[in-house]
């Protein structure tokens, strides 16, 4: 458990050093999500999401990103995922974009669980290569580091999740600005059935602007519902 506890606090300590004395945007979001993890066999299944994300809370498109992938269990707590996103980002916020940007991506992701007592952690580990326009492909690393605890016993439809994702630009066509943005949450889990659960929690998403000098501090209410079906059965 100790080293969850320094990993949270190095990922921290980092986007602190990084971003000390850059200028700060505080902004009020809501992203409203639907996921899916679909069981096709004992390895393989498909994952899904879609993602509505508003600013100025619900009054303006911020952005919308629609992701498939194919995930693979390659042990029982490690799943290989390939897939990709469609995103469209609009011009919101008090530095908005010229225009609304079109984007691809594929994706590799590792996701690996554990548990330590009445935790359960996940770490997930993803490269992106992201495509815009006639512009050359970019390169995005992202780690994801997860903790639950379920509230009331192992038995309980309610759990508490927090965690800290942290983006990290890479390839040749980095020029200086590696770090990207960094998202941390708390929020609560409820169990509907075996197949459905909702999501409502708070999210800071701390996103690095093109200028390298401005930054927004994006506070967000996340709610979400996943629905997962398992088609090896039928």
């Amino acid at each position: 458990m100790r080293k969850h506890i320094l990993i949270f606090n190095f990922i921290i300590l980092f986007i602190f050093v990084a971003n000390a004395q850059k200028k700060t945007d505080n902004q009020f979001n809501s992203w409203w999500s639907y996921s899916g993890n679909h069981t096709l066999s004992d390895k393989w299944g498909v994952h899904s999401l879609v993602s509505v994300r508003r600013n100025d809370f619900v009054q303006n498109w911020q952005q919308s990103l629609v992701r498939f992938g194919m995930n693979y269990g390659l042990a029982s707590n490690l799943t290989l995922t390939l897939g990709g996103d469609w995103v469209q980002t609009f011009p919101y916020g008090k530095q908005p974009i010229a225009k609304r940007v079109t984007e691809y991506r594929t994706f590799e992701q590792f996701i690996l669980k554990n548990k330590v007592g009445i935790l359960k952690f996940k770490h997930r580990y993803k490269l992106e290569q992201r495509y815009v326009s006639s512009k050359p492909v970019k390169h995005r690393f992202r780690y994801r580091f997860v903790a639950a605890v379920s509230l009331g016993g192992e038995d309980s439809k309610l759990s508490l999740t927090v965690f800290d994702e942290i983006f990290i630009n890479i390839g040749g066509g980095v020029t200086g600005q590696y770090f990207n943005q960094n998202w941390i949450y708390i929020g609560l889990n409820y169990i509907v059935n075996k197949k459905m659960k909702v999501k409502l929690g708070y999210m800071n998403q701390y996103l690095m602007k093109s200028d390298n000098v401005h930054v927004e501090s994006n506070h967000t209410l996340q709610v979400g519902v996943s629905y997962n079906l398992d088609f090896a059965k039928r």
